[in-house]
């Protein structure tokens, strides 16, 4: 699957429980001392880093602008129009062909995206278990983040971005699987 069209599935997905979260911006999420505000803020502030970023600027360029709450008066406006921003800039000619500059030195712009999405994805679930939805994720976009996952998963650890893995049952499908990788009790 093309990565640009795992990051729209993942976006979409995030922002559909997004637009059910109906005044419980203090939920608890499974992500602990986060509430669902902050859990939508961070991804708003992941859709704003994204558009500088794919178009080359660096961590230092950036600064703290996107620092804080960003959500405002209307979280739900807020998100999609900071969705939308950043799914046109991933959609943009050449945005995944390039190089970004990230805190943690230089990686292509197409790995960049997959990070994007995971965090979309497990924030989805993240989401829909605080607010007592439905926590499927999409089956291919799942799998197509897993594959990606298994390079990677060790260094999210060390980042100290994820907690410890949670071991899921022999069996269990894709799903369970990568949120226990991304230390989800599913």
């Amino acid at each position: 699957m093309d990565v640009r069209e795992i990051y729209v599935r993942c976006s979409a997905g995030f922002t559909e429980r997004v637009h059910a979260v109906d005044g419980r911006w203090d939920a608890p999420t499974p992500l602990p001392g986060w509430d669902v505000r902050e859990l939508v803020n961070h991804l708003v502030n992941e859709e704003r880093w994204t558009p500088p970023l794919l178009g080359g600027a660096t961590i230092e360029e950036v600064g703290d602008r996107f620092d804080g709450d960003l959500l405002g008066a209307d979280p739900v406006a807020t998100l999609d129009e900071a969705a939308a921003t950043a799914l046109a800039a991933v959609r943009a000619d050449g945005a995944v062909e390039g190089t970004v500059h990230l805190s943690f030195g230089d990686h292509p712009a197409r790995e960049y995206v997959l990070q994007l999405s995971a965090d979309h994805l497990v924030h989805t679930w993240d989401l829909a278990r605080a607010l007592g939805g439905d926590e499927t994720l999409d089956d291919d976009v799942v799998a197509a983040v897993l594959d990606w996952f298994g390079a990677t998963e060790d260094l999210y650890r060390e980042m100290g971005v994820i907690g410890a893995r949670v071991e899921v049952p022999a069996g269990a499908g894709p799903q369970a699987v990568l949120l226990g990788r991304f230390g989800r009790t599913p």
